[in-house]
């Protein structure tokens, strides 16, 4: 009994007290209860200056959004006379009477066969190509992928002087399918490239269980390889519509009539040589960022599971 009084507990605790045969240890090694609560305290400390850099960062991106939008509510003389950053004196939607009755609409509408057309072509072209690269495997169709890589090598402003020459040789030179087709080849490496690596993701045992059911290449493609690699298609078709969309340099160069501009060039129908309606200006910024800003909320998720990968992974 009193070579048990003078053991001493190896957890740290006073000399006596003895553990009973077969009681659980203390979690961590005996180590004090203390230590978890104060790092469970810093923890929960406040990180101070991240907070003020986030709050930082929050002021430099609202600030022009802000500007931007208040400004569309001021007439051209108060916008003059306060600055973007005022409050207007009287709320006025006269900038934007003033864009939707012009030719807006029809800017508008130009676009929209842009990057509609753009979307489809780039959609068909790559799922096919990567496709073919992805279940062919042979030297040819991987140098031919290859080929396809090299175009994210290559600018678009490098090539518009040929552009421009095969587009007046085929007598295509301001009309809209002239703006479509170099657009739509501009966003097919990417594509392909993404959709290569959606589709190398899917497991070998379904087409081989395809395959086994009699299924033909074109039927694993419809049926199997198209509804898993959704995402991936909705990720290349985003992409190519932002391309459409946001297109400047081959409208600027290939069209030059009204009736094929796009709203990018539509822009300038506010600037002049003596004078710039910077309310209206940014009233037709505003109204063209809407529909492009709806289809990213609408496909945003399939956006971000195409570029993690099939199904999310």
């Amino acid at each position: 009994m009193s070579q048990l009084r003078q053991t001493v507990r190896k957890d740290g605790g006073p000399a006596g007290a003895a553990t009973a045969p077969g009681a659980p240890a203390r979690p961590g090694g005996g180590a004090p209860a203390g230590a978890a609560t104060r790092r469970l305290r810093r923890l929960r400390r406040a990180n101070w200056p991240a907070g003020i850099a986030a709050t930082i960062w929050l002021v430099i991106v609202l600030v022009p959004l802000y500007s931007l939008l208040i400004s569309t509510f001021q007439d051209r003389a108060d916008y003059l006379e306060n600055g973007p950053l005022a409050l207007p004196s009287e709320i006025s939607f006269d900038s934007y009477q003033t864009v939707l009755e012009g030719n807006f609409l029809r800017y508008l509408l130009n676009t929209v066969i842009v990057t509609a057309s753009c979307s489809a072509i780039a959609i068909v072209l790559s799922v096919t190509v990567a496709y073919s690269v992805v279940r062919t495997r042979s030297r040819l169709s991987q140098r031919f992928f290859q080929l396809f890589l090299l175009g994210l090598a290559i600018p678009a402003q490098a090539t518009i002087i040929p552009v421009y020459w095969i587009i007046t040789e085929i007598q295509m030179y301001d009309t809209l399918l002239a703006v479509i087709l170099p657009t739509a080849a501009f966003s097919l490496p990417v594509s392909v490239l993404v959709l290569v690596g959606t589709m190398r993701d899917i497991d070998e045992e379904l087409y081989e269980s395809m395959a086994l059911d009699g299924a033909s290449p074109t039927r694993m493609l419809l049926q199997l390889v198209v509804p898993m690699s959704r995402a991936g298609i909705s990720t290349v078709g985003v992409f190519a519509a932002l391309h459409g969309w946001n297109g400047f340099l081959f409208p600027l160069i290939l069209t030059q009539s009204q009736e094929t501009k796009v709203l990018t060039l539509g822009l300038y129908d506010y600037v002049s040589e003596y004078r710039t309606d910077i309310p209206a200006l940014l009233a037709a910024v505003v109204l063209s960022i809407v529909p492009i800003f709806t289809a990213y909320l609408l496909a945003r998720r399939q956006l971000i599971n195409g570029l993690m990968g099939v199904g999310g992974k």
